[in-house]
């Protein structure tokens, strides 16, 4: 009989994390049985929790503004790439500021926590982290996402952003551990899972398969990524969580070789490999260039011998997580950085990305699209007058409306459509965070309302289906992309009003009618057919065929 060893499934090494602790009281000591106890009240774990989602929606972390700036300093990035990182770093800025959260799309409340077997509590953990959650998205600019499905077909938001995912697991001895993630769609819809088997399981065919489908992800998530990987796992859902993990960078001390126990471990090689493929994709940090990703994270789990699940994870330019600590010394929450600024350049035409095409949207429809027709795919313009926010409801609802016999409403005829949803509007300000959205999820409804006269000029982040330029091509229509990320720099700096048009009853969903100025975006997709993202990225399947 081989010998028993127990070894972790995911084995991390020593943390390295600087932490602060923070102003709440100390877990109490006791004794029992011998044994040492450390009693944490739920006002504390309420408090920690309130406390980690206000900071996380404000503050990044520093190695993410370091690798924001580097893309500044590297020769080789893109006009593009650096106009994305200036825009991102400048956004950081704005929402340091404590007022206008990052990302107008402020998240799934994620909690994974380790409570050792010697902190005591009166059981209701979950309760009293739902609560802190609770108090920071009732009293802070965020925005409620999570909507309650009343039937399997009709759902109303719960108006709190609640429930949350909250996982309590039993691990360690006298400390309580935690990691704080907020999650928007963009990104969470990002995640794949592929069952694959052992024939892929060689250096030539993982990397052609790992090409296809991360050159399949798009920019709609709001690159650069934190880009992870994992090969096996004991289940599909293992698979999934360890991407979850690994690209919030909480399984960077696993080890780097494997052992016949079956721990995960992280293969540095392969993950100098991927990064390499990103920079040649040609999507770069949204519109063309180097900067696909930041960095990856490669980890390889044991699987069972008939399966080979293979999970595909990113954290985006939002990368809003923190790590959180309850020991005998106290409460510690993970140092986050204050000052963005320092990472901003001098500003100079260069950095920003070099020539802008002035737009004028105080016209009628076909003068703004004259106006954008001679201008190639890839061309940054700079938007300023009124915009029309409609999204996924609103667009469902037209529909229907069609259907029924009725037209085109005439804010979708007159003015170009921005995906977008807003966070919380702060007292004395004109708009809360006011981000793009992704534009796929609005790809089947183009042909039908262009053919009914609306949606001729769209405006959203990331790349969309061929049946959207087909139908652009069809109805002389345009798709503008813009930065996905800025959503505070863009409530304070471009946009000068804000009043709702239609359908108030769906809030943050309704209808809304923008003044914009100076609004960032580029071309996508242009009244002939061509679509910037098709002509930037090469053959996928060649990249990854290179010899070592």
């Amino acid at each position: 009989m081989t010998e028993f060893v127990h070894t972790p499934l995911l084995p991390r090494g020593e943390d390295t994390t600087e932490y602060v602790t923070l102003d709440m009281p100390r877990p109490k000591l006791s004794r029992a049985a011998g044994r040492t106890f450390l009693t944490v009240p739920g006002e504390t774990l309420t408090s920690l929790a309130a406390h980690a989602f206000a900071e996380m929606s404000h503050f990044l972390r520093r190695s993410h503004l370091q690798q924001l700036r580097s893309i500044l300093d590297d020769p080789e990035a893109s006009p593009n790439d650096r106009y994305v990182a200036t825009d991102l770093l400048r956004n950081a800025a704005v929402s340091s500021g404590g007022v206008l959260p990052m990302c107008q799309d402020t998240g799934t409340a994620i909690v994974m926590a380790k409570r050792g077997r010697h902190i005591l509590t009166d059981g209701a953990d979950d309760e009293h982290i739902s609560r802190g959650i609770h108090q920071t998205f009732a009293s802070l600019n965020l925005r409620y996402s999570q909507l309650a499905p009343l039937t399997m077909y009709e759902e109303r938001n719960t108006g709190t952003n609640l429930p949350a995912q909250i996982e309590i697991h039993a691990e360690g001895d006298a400390s309580y551990e935690f990691l704080f993630m907020a999650k928007g769609g963009g990104s969470a819809n990002k995640s794949f899972l592929f069952q694959e088997s052992k024939a892929v399981l060689n250096r030539a065919d993982l990397l052609r398969f790992l090409t296809e489908k991360i050159g399949s992800l798009g920019t709609a998530a709001c690159p650069p990524y934190h880009l992870a990987v994992v090969v096996g796992g004991t289940s599909a859902e293992s698979a999934l969580k360890t991407a979850k993990l690994a690209s919030a960078r909480y399984l960077d001390t696993l080890p780097t070789t494997g052992d016949r126990t079956g721990r995960g471990f992280r293969d540095l090689e392969l993950e100098e490999d991927i990064l390499a493929i990103t920079r040649e994709l040609g999507l770069g940090a949204q519109f063309g260039g180097k900067y696909f990703c930041h960095d990856v994270r490669v980890v390889r789990l044991p699987r069972h011998a008939g399966s080979c699940p293979i999970a595909i994870a990113v954290s985006c330019s939002a990368d809003r997580q923190v790590l959180a600590r309850i020991d005998a010394e106290g409460v510690h929450l993970e140092q986050l950085e204050h000052d963005p600024a320092q990472f901003l350049p001098a500003p100079t035409p260069e950095a920003l990305g070099g020539e802008v095409v002035e737009v004028d949207l105080n016209r009628s429809m076909d003068e703004i699209r004259e106006q954008i027709r001679p201008h190639p795919v890839g061309t940054r313009l700079s938007l300023s007058g009124p915009l029309v926010v409609a999204r996924d409801l609103v667009h469902a609802e037209i529909r229907r409306h069609l259907a029924d016999g009725g037209t085109m409403p005439d804010y979708l005829r007159n003015h170009p459509v921005y995906y977008a949803g807003p966070a919380k509007t702060p007292e004395g300000m004109v708009s809360g965070s006011f981000g793009p959205t992704t534009a796929g999820r609005m790809d089947g409804y183009v042909d039908e309302f262009q053919a009914a006269g609306g949606s001729l000029v769209m405006l959203a982040k990331g790349n969309r289906s061929p049946e959207v330029a087909r139908a652009c091509k069809r109805h002389g229509g345009f798709y503008l992309g813009t930065v996905g990320g800025p959503a505070a720099r863009i409530a304070q700096d471009c946009i000068a009003s804000v009043r709702v048009l239609d359908f108030e009853e769906l809030g943050m969903e309704a209808v809304w009618l923008l003044e914009v100025r100076d609004f960032p975006a580029f071309v996508v997709v242009d009244d002939r057919g061509n679509d910037f993202f098709a002509e930037a990225a090469p053959p996928l399947l060649s990249i990854g065929r290179r010899p070592r």
